[in-house]
C-alpha cells in the first residue's frame, strides 16, 4: 500500500489540501435530489459524480459500505471502484464499516479491506471492539504490515453509544477510555501522527475522558446531524489538530453540479482549517 504508515500520509495529505473529510453515504433520498433513480445504476452515477468532482481537491473520503451493500454485488463493485479512483486521485479513502469479529473472521475483514492486494484495500478501515479490544489484533496486524490505518469506535454521537461506552471495566475505567488507552498504546512510538485512530462524534458535546490518543480522531456528525465547526474545539481541546472532521450531507446536498460539490466542499474545508490550524 505504501512505505510509509497511514498517519504519516493522513497528516500530509490533511496538510496539503485541507482537514476534510467528505463522507459519500448515498442515501435514497439524496440520490432523489440529484434525480438519480435508487437503484445500483444511479448509485454509480451519484458515486461516480462525487469522486469525479472532488478526488482531486480533498484529503480524504469515507464511504459508508451499508448504501453500497444494500444494491448486493453490484453496489460492491461500485464502492470497489469508487476506491480505486479517489486513491489514483492522490485522495485516502476510509471505508465506513464497522466490522468486528473474533480471529480467523477478523482476518478476513481485514483481508479484504486493508491487506496491500486485498479487493477492496483501502488506507483505513472503520471497526468495533465490542467483542473486546484484543479482537481486534489481526487488524492491527494487517494494518501494520500494509502501512493502512484503523479507526476504533470510541464516543459516538449516537444515544445509545453511552450504554457501553460509558460502562465500567471490571478494572474500572470506561469502556471508552480502556479503548483510548488502546489506542495510545499503538500509537506510542509514533513521531507525529499515529495510524490507528478514535471515532469520536462531534455532537457529544464534551467529554472527561482523554482524547490525546497520538493518533487520528474521526469526527463525524457535523453539520445536519448537529456538530458544529467551533464545538471541535470544546470537545477535542489541545488535541484539536489531530481531529479529521467529516461531512457528508452539506456537501453532497449541493450536487449534482460539480462546480457546486466543489465550492461546498471548498467553504466547509477552509471553516475546519481555520479552527483546525491547518
Amino acid at each position: 500500500m505504501s512505505n510509509q504508515p497511514f498517519g504519516t500520509r493522513l497528516r500530509a495529505a490533511m496538510n496539503q489540501r485541507g482537514p476534510l473529510c467528505v463522507g459519500i453515504d448515498p442515501h435514497a433520498h439524496l440520490l432523489d435530489s440529484w434525480g438519480l433513480p435508487d437503484t445500483a445504476e444511479g448509485l454509480a452515477s451519484f458515486t461516480y459524480g462525487v469522486v469525479d468532482a472532488l478526488a482531486e481537491h480533498v484529503a480524504v473520503f469515507k464511504p459508508q459500505s451499508a448504501f453500497f451493500e444494500r444494491f448486493g454485488s453490484a453496489g460492491i463493485a461500485v464502492l470497489e471502484q469508487a476506491t480505486i479512483r479517489l486513491r489514483e486521485a492522490g485522495a485516502l479513502v476510509i471505508i465506513d464499516a464497522k466490522r468486528g469479529d473474533i480471529g480467523s473472521t477478523m482476518a478476513g475483514y481485514a483481508s479484504a479491506y486493508l491487506a496491500e492486494k486485498g479487493p477492496l484495500a483501502c488506507d483505513a478501515l472503520t471497526v468495533s471492539p465490542y467483542l473486546g479490544f484484543g479482537s481486534l489484533q489481526p487488524a492491527i496486524d494487517e494494518a501494520r504490515a500494509a502501512g493502512a490505518g484503523l479507526f476504533v469506535l470510541a464516543l459516538t454521537s449516537n444515544p445509545e453509544g453511552p450504554q457501553f461506552q460509558s460502562a465500567r471495566t471490571t478494572a474500572g475505567q470506561t469502556v471508552a477510555g480502556a479503548v483510548l488507552d488502546g489506542l495510545r498504546e499503538l500509537n506510542a512510538e509514533a513521531d507525529d501522527l499515529g495510524s490507528f485512530g478514535a471515532v469520536v462524534g462531534a455532537t457529544i458535546k464534551s467529554t472527561d475522558e482523554n482524547l490525546d490518543i497520538r493518533g487520528p480522531l474521526l469526527a463525524p456528525g457535523l453539520g445536519a446531524q448537529g456538530g458544529t465547526v467551533a464545538g471541535l474545539t470544546e470537545i477535542f481541546g489541545a488535541a484539536v489538530r489531530n481531529v479529521l472532521p467529516s461531512s457528508s450531507r452539506e456537501i453532497l446536498g449541493a450536487g449534482p453540479d460539480a462546480t457546486s460539490l466543489r465550492d461546498a466542499a471548498a467553504r466547509t474545508n477552509e471553516s475546519f482549517r481555520t479552527v483546525l490550524g491547518y
